[in-house]
């Protein structure tokens, strides 16, 4: 809230309004001192026999969206395999990330809301 003296001498409290001016430090929430440089991985040609793991974090709806991505990626003739963090506020277990490295080509992460 910011209170305000209004040139009638009236005293009133409205909610802060902030403009992209007021704004002059921003905070990296990964706590790193230092940005790590990362280059996107590598993308294959196209996804013929490759085996495509589907990576829900489990976050509302990100099932929805792995549905039709496995569907398009089915009809492809693309092998895909289900996985599930126990939840989103956590890294996935280095067991999960195991199996996923040892049965797949590739991975597609679900970050739905």
């Amino acid at each position: 809230m910011e209170t305000k003296l209004e040139s009638n001498g009236k005293v009133t409290d409205e909610p802060r309004r902030y403009s992209a001016t007021d704004i002059s430090i921003l905070l990296d929430p990964t706590g790193e001192a230092l940005p790590a440089h990362v280059s996107p991985a590598h993308r294959p040609a196209n996804l013929v026999g490759k085996r495509v793991a589907l990576l829900d974090i489990s976050k509302p709806r990100g099932e929805i969206f792995l549905d039709r991505v496995e569907e398009l990626l089915n009809q492809r003739g693309v092998t895909t395999t289900r996985f599930r963090k126990p939840t989103f506020a956590k890294p996935a277990p280095s067991s999960l990330i195991g199996d996923i490295v040892e049965s797949s080509d590739l991975v597609v992460e679900a970050l739905a809301d």
